[in-house]
Formats: C-alpha cells, structure tokens, sequence
C-alpha cells in the first residue's frame, strides 16, 4: 500500500489531489503510522487561538525509536468581515506538526527575525538572545516567559535542528514539554515535509 488513508468529507477535488500527494510523500520520507486518539490539547497553544475553531482532520505518527513526532491535517475555521456586520466563515486546510520535548522550555514562541523585530529589540529588549550562538540570534526571534528555563532548555542541539530548517515561513511555540510548527500554508508536500523533518529531528533529541 503507497498511500497513507486520510479523511475527504469537504474537500474539492484539488484539496484531494494536494492531500494524497503530501500522504505519498510523507510515506516516502518517514515511517509513517495511524494512531489511535491523542488528545494533543491544542487549546494551550496562543498561535492558534485567534481561529474560530481548529480541528484535527487526520494525525499521522513519524516512528522513531526515542519517541514518536506528529503530523495533524487541521481544518482552522476563520472568521472574516469584510463588511462591519457581516461576518462569515472560511475553512482552511493547513499541516502542523508536534514533538514531545524531554525538557520543560516554559512557555516560548520562536519565528524569523524581521527588521521590525530588530528596530523594536533597541527600543525594548524583550527578546532572548544566545551570545554564544550569534547565527542562532541572528537569524530567530525569540520570546518567553521564564527566561532561565528557555536558556536551559534550549540547547545546541536544540538550536542545531532550527537552523537546518531551510524555509524562513513558519511559527514555533512551545507549551512546556510540547511543541507545535506550521506555516499557515495549506497542505502540501513541500509544505508539509519540512514540517514534519524538524519534529522527526526532535524526536531524536530525546535518546
């Protein structure tokens, strides 16, 4: 069997196509497996609660002996209101993925730094920064909530795994021991591969 099964209520045919093809290349890149129910309690992440509704369509395991990483297919439900007094509802298709970490990081969100970030770090030094790792700083923006938990917590290693992410689009944030990736792009393979890399590279951390 080539392809990993995956829910279609809803979707357009394109939506079909874009879904089968990133389950045939995810088969291809990792050890792929269906779990059973997780509740992976995506409430705790601010990311993604300004969405009217997040939905997990299908999980799927990336198998790895020091512990399994996830790939969601999640349907975001948006409002938009274009019109003051007109609100409706558009759903989007987008592929995140989730680690388990083996140390408690707080609460930490990470992105591509900009050069508002950078403006806005002269005025208010909010940001955490890794004198011993410039390229690291250089290139991420980092926030947290207890600083020294998120200096210990992220390590080389850690910081190693970021930086081969080659893309500059996606959003990391850590709830303590677990964290979740996305790039609010709708699910394909290029978009959903590296996606699911960094998790599988994280989950090797964890030996």
């Amino acid at each position: 069997m080539n392809t990993l099964l995956f829910d279609t209520t809803g979707l357009s045919s394109i939506e079909t196509d874009a879904f089968d093809a990133t389950c045939k290349a995810l088969k291809d890149e990792f050890k792929i497996e269906v779990p059973g129910y997780i509740d992976f309690q995506l409430e705790q992440f601010e990311v993604l609660n300004h969405h009217q509704a997040v939905n997990i369509r299908d999980t799927f395991a990336i198998k790895n002996p020091c512990g399994d990483s996830y790939l969601l297919f999640v349907d975001m439900n948006t409002a938009h209101a274009p019109v003051k007094g007109r609100t409706s509802y558009y759903t989007e298709y987008q592929p995140w993925a989730l680690a388990y970490l083996k140390r408690d990081y707080g609460r930490v969100f990470i992105r591509t730094e900009t050069i508002i970030d950078k403006i806005r770090e002269i005025i208010f030094p909010i940001e955490l920064d890794f004198k011993e790792d410039k390229p690291f700083s250089d290139r991420y923006y980092v926030l947290t909530d207890d600083k020294h938990k998120a200096e210990q917590a992220i390590t080389q290693e850690f910081r190693d795994a970021m930086m081969a992410i080659q893309e500059t689009d996606f959003v990391v944030e850590i709830f303590e021991h677990t964290l979740i990736i996305g790039n609010r792009k709708p699910i394909t393979p290029e978009h959903t591969l590296y996606l699911a890399d960094f998790v599988a590279r994280l989950a090797k951390l964890k030996c």
